[in-house]
């Protein structure tokens, strides 16, 4: 171990250790470690070392002698996990804190005292930010003038309790459901939580656009208040009216009220316990489908994505959200308002019906608060861009945003360019705009890119993708190239992966189903066991939508399923289709809901196709608008375009289901209703179409099948004669040539190329060779084109097999423990030992790989290990070699190795500082080299 000295340390030795310096401390050094988390990084008793700030064992040695200017005992460091029991073991008897102890006194409003780390509910949430800062503003609510209402967490706090008081008074039991059907407003903020407050659990459904639209409005959602077992809804004044006919379709349903009478009723509140995995909410997926399905979302599900969602942000208390998104949504009710309650930073709320209107008090509300977070669905961007003036926003500044996010619908790469030139003029930085991915199953977020990266957009050969679903990449200037948006990576503790129709992992740049696992999935649908059956594949979830992925980043391309989403809403076509079939003059069954691309909008269109026998001009006309009032009758809206098509133009399948991506294809080659070809020749197309898709699927997965078996096959029989040979012969220059051979032919008789650069860069005395960890393949491929020999530092549970442990004894590794921390600090020594005698050491500083692209944090020793023996470190990067053969993967993929050796890098110096710079610089170095992203943030 490295000598530090520290003698601006030594005088504080003897002087008690104050929490808050101590904590200042903390924070400094994992600043040094984690630069790039400076804009989120909290430190507080209860922060994990490992997990929540990166401190490995040399970490604490450090900190220790930081703190109290001594060499600390390791036992008593490598016990700790907690920053408070690092405090309680320096500072002798302080004990870890607890939600209380992290209250800061006088915190005026305005100011935040943290987060709410160990809350398990939404409700301690809400307790949290009560206690400590009750009177910082909470939600800024404006209504139809530019005057807004300032709520605070003390009101929140006592609304919601008088209106649970009022629900316990309607007979609401813990468990049971109640609809909030309300606009956007205080009322729903007070509802939502009140329903929590006794017990019960919200259901969260769209208000109709007009009163005069309530009726048929309510009795489409007669399926969602039958699926939940409503027993209460909540809801405006106006559909008091129609509770009778709410109770005949809805038998559990006891009583329809709005939130003004529940406040002024009030009553007598008794909290009711509730826990972390207990029915947040439900939020349903489709409020027009006869077979609704609510994911169900627990109290710890939407704690664990929005903590996600703010450490892949970096969210504090000084951000500012500005939202018009619905709350009857996920993006707007836990994206915008429940991860703004968490975080403590104000809620810039305003009506989305506001936003529509008028899309400039969107933007000038941002400018009035200086928001720097703010969020929408893709037409919303276009509106700003197609209805704003240069006078609607002369003045306006939008310079405080620095993460605009696009997302909820399909992301076009023309409106994310346009709407960045056209505001850029007014202080919008293009870095600012996030294009990111998530789905109810998930609570709301699965995928965001990193703070400040801005859009990526891939350019990728049309044919290549089309016809084998392969996203190779092309030139920005090729005209028949196809565009697609990256929506960012997986949030910390999620994964993703693409799988292609029988289950198996496609490897990068190959599009397929896409699936995702993370701490917040779903459990399932409420009462739809089909549904949760389908959604599950073992322990992934089916998204439904189509993608790729490429340098980690998720490119989604369609939707496997048939919902259109329009203006940020889902709309499942088929209940269109019979209640368009069932007009007269429509030929029943013979219709069909499609969305097709608007590039003017940015967003999509709705196109329904029926066939009719009328052929008078003034029938068609009347028959057209009533095929428009009826789909506004059912879904609130009109389509955007309607086609009235002879007999046979909707084609079906042998089963008689519409086929409506073939129908939106004919629609967009404009078509329909052409006059058919012969039979003959549709015959023919019709085979061909059919069997060519197939014949070329097959012959991708028995290719890709037959590879895999042939690669393993290869590396038994490699495998088993290289390791005796290596374990038998007396040289270590002579194993060290076996394995160079076994390791060169295992790649040529797998045909993957194997291609190294940057040799010329090697040091000619020894060193400490640093490298990414992606795959199983990692080593061979280093022994394949690294000069050798040079030890190998392993992980300590390799040496615990036989035939693991006699190979690397034979080639000279030495075994290190990644988990135990005192002897981490003792391999650490030995180490250095080694390294000091000269020999080199090859380490993967990781420590380990996992299937999740990107690079992982680094760990100190080979840093502190090089900077004490004044020896270079030569940074490796190792490309290809995870989408050959992922962690947990069975299949063996085709693809390439790509090994390049950067410059040697070497300590500005001695001691703790000049290690955290070299570690930042073989970071770098590395990352330069690689098509993934860095994962060092979290």
């Amino acid at each position: 171990m490295a000598t530090h000295e520290h003698t601006d340390h030594a005088d504080r030795a003897a002087a008690p250790i104050d929490r808050d310096a101590f904590l200042q401390q903390v924070r400094q050094l994992a600043l040094e470690l984690r630069p790039q988390q400076a804009a989120g990084l909290r430190v507080t008793l209860d922060s994990v070392l490992d997990r929540d700030l990166g401190f490995d064992s040399l970490s604490r040695v450090e900190l220790a002698v930081r703190v109290s200017g001594i060499a600390f005992p390791e036992q008593a460091l490598a016990g700790a996990e907690t920053v408070a029991d690092l405090w309680q073991a320096l500072s002798g008897g302080v004990q870890r804190s607890s939600v209380q102890a992290e209250t800061v006194p006088g915190v005026a409003a305005g100011a935040s005292g943290g987060v709410p780390v160990q809350a398990t509910t939404l409700l301690d949430v809400l307790d949290w930010h009560a206690r400590f800062h009750a009177e910082r503003p909470h939600v800024f609510l404006y209504g139809d003038d530019d005057t807004p209402q300032t709520i605070t967490y003390a009101d929140l706090a006592g609304e919601a309790q008088i209106m649970a008081g009022a629900l316990q008074a309607h007979g609401l039991l813990p468990g049971q459901a109640v609809a909030i059907m309300l606009p956007t407003g205080r009322d729903y903020l007070q509802s939502f939580l009140g329903i929590l407050l006794a017990g019960g659990v919200p259901v969260p459904i769209y208000p109709p656009l007009r009163p005069a639209q309530l009726e048929d409005h309510l009795r489409r959602h007669a399926g969602i208040l039958n699926n939940a077992a409503v027993v209460l809804l909540i809801t405006v004044r106006e559909a008091r009216t129609v509770a009778a006919l709410l109770r005949a379709q809805v038998p559990e349903l006891r009583a329809v009220v709005t939130a003004e009478e529940l406040v002024v009723q009030g009553g007598a509140f008794t909290r009711p316990a509730v826990h972390a995995d207990d029915i947040a909410f439900l939020q349903y997926t489709s409020g027009s489908t006869g077979e609704p399905k609510g994911v169900i979302l627990g109290h710890d599900d939407l704690l664990a994505n929005i903590r996600a969602m703010g450490q892949a942000v970096g969210v504090s208390a000084d951000d500012v959200f500005v939202s018009w998104l619905p709350l009857y949504h996920d993006m707007g009710l836990i994206g915008a308002w429940l991860g703004s309650l968490y975080f403590a930073m104000p809620l810039v709320l305003m009506s989305p019906l506001a936003f529509l209107t008028r899309p400039r008090r969107w933007l000038w509300n941002i400018h009035r608060h200086r928001g720097t977070l703010t969020a929408a669905p893709n037409f919303a961007y276009e509106l700003c861009l197609s209805r704003l003036d240069d006078a609607d926003i002369e003045g306006l500044d939008l310079s405080s945003l620095r993460m605009v996010f696009n997302g909820a619908e399909p992301i076009s790469p023309s409106t994310l360019r346009r709407f960045s030139e056209r505001f850029a003029g007014y202080g919008l930085k293009h870095n600012a705009m996030a294009p990111v991915y998530g789905l109810a199953e998930a609570a709301v977020g699965l995928a965001f890119p990193p703070p400040g990266r801005g859009p990526v957009i891939d350019v990728i050969d049309r044919e290549h993708f089309t016809a084998g679903g392969e996203a190779r990449p092309l030139g920005r200037d090729d005209p028949d190239a196809l565009e697609f948006v990256a929506c960012g990576q997986p949030l910390p503790g999620y994964e993703v992966r693409i799988v292609d129709a029988a289950g198996r992992e496609l490897p990068q740049r190959r599009e397929g189903r896409l699936q995702f696992r993370g701490p917040s999935a779903t459990r399932g649908y409420l009462r739809n066991v089909t549904a949760t059956a389908s959604l599950r594949d073992g322990e992934w979830l089916n998204t439904g939508d189509l993608a790729y992925i490429a340098g980690g980043d998720i490119y989604l391309t369609g939707r496997s399923k048939d919902v259109i989403i329009r203006a940020g809403r889902n709309i499942y076509p088929h209940e269109l289709e019979a209640a368009v079939g069932d007009l007269p003059g429509v030929r029943k069954g013979c219709v069909a809901a499609f969305a097709s691309p608007d590039p003017e909008a940015g967003t999509e269109r709705l196109v329904v196709v029926a066939e009719t026998r009328e052929q008078d001009a003034q029938m068609l006309q009347a028959l057209e608008q009533a095929v428009r009032e009826r789909a506004e009758q059912l879904l609130g809206m009109m389509p955007d375009e309607v086609v009235l098509a002879p007999p046979h133009t909707v084609l079906k399948t042998s089963s008689g289901k519409i086929r409506r991506a073939a129908v939106r294809e004919l629609f967009e080659q404009d078509r329909l209703g052409t006059k058919p070809r012969a039979v003959w020749l549709q015959v023919v197309r019709v085979a061909l179409a059919g069997w060519w898709p197939r014949l070329q699927r097959l012959r991708r997965w028995s290719g890709d099948r037959a590879y895999a078996a042939y690669a393993r096959t290869v590396f038994w029989m490699l495998a088993v004669p290289f390791w005796l040979l290596i374990v038998a012969l007396p040289r270590e220059s002579w194993r060290w040539a076996a394995m160079r051979l076994g390791a060169r032919l295992l790649f040529r008789f797998c045909g993957v190329p194997l291609q190294v650069s940057g040799l010329q860069h090697w040091p000619r005395q020894h060193c400490v060779i640093v490298a990414n960890h992606a795959s199983y393949l990692d080593g061979v491929a280093l022994v394949a084109t690294l000069p050798g020999p040079f030890t190998f530092v392993a992980k300590r549970e390799l040496s615990e097999g036989l035939i693991a442990r006699l190979f690397l004894q034979r080639i000279g590794a030495v075994f290190v423990e990644r988990f135990d921390q005192q002897r981490g600090i003792s391999d650490a020594q030995k180490v250095e030992a080694i390294l000091q005698g000269g020999r080199p050491l090859m380490v993967f500083a990781e420590g380990t790989f996992t299937r999740v692209p990107g690079l992982r944090e680094f760990r100190m020793g080979a840093f502190v290990a090089a900077t004490a023996a004044r020896v270079p470190i030569v940074p490796v990067a190792i490309k290809g070699t995870r989408s050959i053969l992922r962690g947990d993967a069975e299949v063996v993929h085709r693809g390439r190795v790509q090994v390049t050796v950067g410059s040697a890098l070497a300590a500005s110096g001695g001691g703790w500082d000049a290690a955290v710079q070299l570690r930042h610089a073989t970071r770098k170095a590395i990352l330069d080299h690689l098509d993934e992203p860095d994962l060092a943030s979290g």
